[in-house]
């Protein structure tokens, strides 16, 4: 297995059009609305992200045992979606997937009539999930200040039920326009929904067969904005994004305005432009909690000073991401501390290094926001496969643009 990959930049000079992977926040929510339908939907450009290709083989087995292995998405979806149309069924994961809780989503399905009985640890995977029985009940409040995932994977099977499904969101709103992005999907597979304050209803109604192309990916789209914020000079092309995207990562044309890079739509994409940074920002990422780590590393990097709020969902994702940055920018002589509850600031240091290295702790989103440094020092990266998560083939789009890579195994 492939230990690290060390990263140069001959001329810091960028220059290519890059094909972005799709979504897989779009991929994964079209495959679970898809399979409801019970009809054949065409979906087109579907993410090569393994995420998305383990829903794919996950949706089609038969095995009683479902292994979401690392992937949130995944077992979030499926633990919904299996509940309401009554498969008996084991979920589980990776050690660190039966470490991240699944309560707030299991105590809601509960209270619809679904049958989930915890296998190890309370709120936390493994689980069974049995025969739906169903109770009439289709209110429910949910807290909506951990994640979305929750929320949609609950609106997405909200149809199916028999009195249908109201949802009152409880507490501040975290990752809206993942919220926003489902229920887009459910109506364009023919369900309408309607969302007043922070209630969210959803008739019971069949879904209907429908073709939908996913839209690339604009997490996937913040790492090339990062990279030609640091570079000498850059002229990128990212074909197919849209400028009314459902996507909340889309956020990232805004943030970079700010940060060095200009966004030009043209009629194939976006074209990225180098242009002058501020040198103090601040953000509240509750909409796009994604972006946090590629913006703490490029602030870091480039030396401007940065506020971040709306980190509340990192300490649950694949690792404890605020955690996991709070140690990697000590590489810069940064520190990034909770200077008042839920306000983090990044207090700028010196690059004294030659050279930087990089641990990843089990994520894709670590390796690639850290990635771009390699413009400014020669960069090694540890455990560099973790980008099959949603992005396989980052590594050789950078050798495209001149990056040169050493592997070790």
């Amino acid at each position: 297995m492939t230990k690290s990959v060390t990263l140069t930049h001959p001329s810091g000079i960028l220059k290519g059009a890059i094909k972005l992977p799709a979504s897989k926040s779009e991929a994964n929510r079209a495959l679970i609305i898809a399979a409801l339908s019970g009809e054949a939907s065409e979906l087109d450009n579907l993410s090569e992200a393994n995420d998305t290709q383990l829903l794919q083989r996950l949706l089609k087995s038969d095995a009683v045992e479902i292994n979401a292995e690392d992937a949130g998405t995944v077992m979030r979806f499926l633990t919904g979606y299996y509940a309401v149309t009554g498969q008996q069924k084991v979920m589980t994961g990776t050690p660190r997937m039966c470490q991240r809780p699944i309560k707030v989503l299991v105590d809601a399905l509960r209270e619809l009539g679904a049958s989930i009985e915890y296998l190890g640890e309370e709120g936390y995977p493994p689980m069974k999930i049995d025969a739906f029985k169903g109770n009439g009940n289709n209110k429910l409040k949910v807290r909506s200040d951990i994640s979305s995932q929750y929320i949609s994977s609950l609106l997405m099977v909200g149809p199916m039920l028999p009195e249908g499904l109201v949802l009152e969101l409880e507490g501040k709103i975290g990752s809206r326009p993942y919220i926003e992005m489902t229920l887009s999907l459910m109506r364009h597979f023919g369900v309408e929904a309607n969302f007043t304050g922070n209630t969210i209803t959803v008739p019971h109604q069949p879904y209907k067969a429908a073709s939908y192309s996913i839209e690339p990916d604009w997490s996937a789209a913040s790492y090339w904005y990062s990279l030609v914020a640091l570079a000498q000079e850059a002229e990128i092309e990212l074909p197919g994004l849209r400028k009314h995207s459902f996507q909340g990562d889309s956020a990232i044309v805004g943030i970079m305005e700010h940060l060095g890079v200009y966004t030009e739509f043209t009629e194939q994409g976006v074209k990225l432009i180098k242009r002058q940074h501020e040198h103090h920002f601040s953000f509240d990422f509750s909409d796009c909690p994604d972006l946090a780590q590629t913006i703490v590393a490029l602030c870091a990097a480039k030396g401007i000073s940065l506020e971040l709020t709306g980190l509340e969902s990192l300490r649950i994702k694949e690792t404890d991401r605020i955690q996991a940055l709070q140690l990697e920018v000590l590489s810069f002589g940064c520190s990034l501390q909770e200077v008042t509850e839920g306000v983090f600031r990044l207090e700028l240091g010196l690059i004294e290094n030659e050279s930087f290295t990089f641990r990843t702790y089990e994520d894709h989103r670590m390796a690639m926001a850290f990635a771009p440094l390699a413009l400014l020092r020669p960069t090694t990266i540890q455990e560099p496969r973790v980008v099959r998560k949603s992005y396989p083939r980052f590594w050789e789009d950078l050798e495209k643009v001149g990056f040169e890579l050493k592997f070790e195994e």
